[in-house]
């Protein structure tokens, strides 16, 4: 790995180390260690203030003061125990071998949060359940974010020491030792990462440090973060090369970036894509992005990799739920089309009037993307987590339509990711849940309903799990008894024989030049031709509970079914919810 150069948080020098904050706002800042007293620090130039203490070593407790109030290192690499505490001088850092060289085409992620994966909550307890997701069919997981959170339990989305893995999961060495572990066993791992906005507790940088934020610009979390402030910018650049160089990671995840909100967010992407690919050329590097622009995943911008689609989700729950509400409502006008173009195309919204409040266009031109330029999910923690009830799918639908998403998603190309005990079809929840106290937990309670309210239509508050209540995160967390039962292990190894399938019938063309791609309904029908140098892949499927037929090419029997079909010259005949694929050389 290549190292990489940094201007936050503490540096070892040749005499012991230094210390540095960004405090623009304030005219003196002083540290204090833990046992040696308070130090007054020196103006660095650019806003930075500097303290170099010889003979500091790992473990040493600090903070800064700020006209009496003490705060943590906002680049703190470890905290002693919450967000809001002592931060700690975490160990020099031995760069970690290079990571998995897996080519991003034979990705099949499972999403994981860890403080519910494992009933302990740790790095060093999922390390125990790596080897499920390797036998499972998995090739890589995918952390929700872990950065220092405040409270016990977290999403990871309220995050406000971002260089610091978060205390309640254990040190960053253990977090080292789970992403050694998980390449031990052939699985990239790839972590969540929120630069859209800080939690709403704990964040002391408008302190010292207000042009971080603008006021005039407002988001859903609070004033905009300045992404037009190259300090800034660089405060997050440098921590996302910092997960792939100081850990290891194979990969990022960068969370709605369609809300940076600020002049700078081009130019921001841009710096983040090429220092990540400094330290790691071939990183995996994906965008969730509701503006759906195709340039940032075109894969000869070497920008990045990939973009969750949720076009693709919103427009098979549609079809498999019936649900027409929220969110879904876009896609509800014709559900199997805006599949069929997910399918082929990746977007479905690519420049057409979005039906929303405001009616803009949404979206570029995406069909001549590859497929694997699109990560698709029947569910993932948003998609659970966002119903009042935090309900799974696998509580809720019938097994023909859960099945009929499981080919699907398996057996075409795109990237599929599923959330952690989808594979098993867990039906346990996945509520939102936090930990924080007094106003700002009556305001989560109150804004989550806020936020998504045609999901909370038929919930009275008391079938509305409390996001604040302990019970509410236990609920979720997933144990051995619950992949043991014999439900479980049947849907286990139903997703293990389609992730064979994938990797027998899939890889070998989706490794070779992408040619194009055609989708086509009929009815409830829809086939889709994927064109490939080495050969074409298809996929037939019925979204419906009635019969259907489609045309398609002369083909002989398919590689993997699901219920029954008949091929009559160029009609092919699908009961409910059957689906057909086949893999055909040049």
């Amino acid at each position: 790995m290549i190292p990489t150069p940094c201007r936050f948080g503490p540096e070892p020098t040749a005499s012991g180390v230094r210390f540095r904050l960004f405090a623009p706002d304030v005219s003196a800042v002083d540290l204090e260690i833990d046992g040696l007293g308070i130090l007054p620090m020196l103006e660095a130039g650019g806003g930075f203030f500097r303290a170099d203490v010889a003979g500091a070593v790992p473990g040493l407790r600090y903070r800064f003061v700020i006209d009496g109030q003490a705060v943590p290192d906002p680049a703190s690499r470890m905290q002693a125990e919450d967000a809001d505490g002592w931060s700690v001088l975490a160990p020099a850092v031995v760069p970690p071998p290079k990571g998995l060289s897996r080519p991003w085409h034979e990705a099949v992620i499972a999403e994981v949060h860890v403080g519910t994966a494992t009933p302990e909550g740790t790095f060093r307890a999922l390390i125990g359940r790596l080897d499920h997701y390797r036998n499972a069919g998995f090739t890589a997981i995918e952390l929700m974010p872990v950065g220092e959170f405040p409270g016990r339990h977290n999403w990871g989305y309220d995050g406000v020491l971002i260089y610091a893995p978060d205390r309640a999961y254990g040190t960053p060495d253990d977090l080292r030792a789970l992403v050694a572990a998980a390449h031990g066993r052939g699985l990239a791992v790839m972590l969540d990462v929120v630069y859209n906005h800080f939690g709403p507790s704990g964040n002391f940088l408008p302190l010292y440090a207000k042009s971080f934020f603008r006021p005039d610009i407002s988001t859903p979390w609070g004033p905009a973060i300045d992404l037009g402030n190259g300090t800034v910018r660089a405060f997050f650049v440098e921590n996302a090369a910092y997960w792939l160089s100081d850990f290891g990671f194979d990969g990022l995840r960068f969370d709605a970036v369609h809300a940076f909100a600020t002049d700078g967010a081009g130019t921001f992407l841009r710096e983040i894509a090429h220092a990540c690919r400094a330290v790691r050329p071939d990183a995996w590097l994906v965008l969730e992005n509701h503006d759906n622009i195709a340039e940032w995943i075109e894969p000869d911008a070497r920008l990045f990799t990939a973009q969750w689609n949720d076009d693709w989700h919103h427009a098979f729950h549609v079809l498999a739920s019936g649900e027409g509400s929220g969110y879904y409502a876009p896609y509800a006008r014709d559900a199997c089309a805006a599949a069929a173009r997910a399918l082929a195309e990746g977007f479905v919204f690519q420049g057409e009037p979005y039906p929303d409040a405001g009616g803009k266009p949404r979206g570029t031109p995406s069909a001549g993307l590859p497929p694997e330029a699109f990560v698709a999910f029947a569910q993932n923690h948003d998609h659970i987590g966002n119903r009042a009830l935090g309900d799974r799918l696998a509580g809720a639908l019938a097994p023909e339509r859960l099945a009929l998403l499981r080919f699907v998603l398996m057996l075409s190309p795109s990237i599929p990711l599923l959330f952690q005990g989808e594979e098993a079809l867990l039906p346990k929840p996945f509520p939102f849940f936090c930990d924080f106290g007094g106003d700002l937990a009556d305001a989560v309670r109150t804004g989550r309903r806020a936020e998504f309210p045609d999901f909370f239509i038929g919930h009275e508050d008391a079938d509305f799990p409390d996001p604040l209540d302990e019970q509410t995160f236990r609920s979720a967390v997933l144990t051995e008894g619950d992949y043991a039962a014999p439900g479980a292990r049947c849907a286990l190894a139903s997703f293990r024989r389609l992730a064979q399938a994938r990797a027998r019938l899939i890889w070998p063309l989706a490794a070779g030049t992408f040619l194009g791609a055609e989708g086509e309904c009929e009815g409830t029908a829809i086939v889709t031709r994927w064109r490939y140098e080495g050969g074409t892949l298809v996929l037939a499927l019925n979204t419906a509970d009635t019969e259907a037929e489609i045309a398609v090419p002369a083909l002989a029997a398919p590689d993997e079914t699901l219920g029954a079909f008949e091929l009559s010259g160029d009609r092919l005949h699908l009961s409910p919810f059957a689906a057909a694929f086949w893999s055909l050389p040049a």
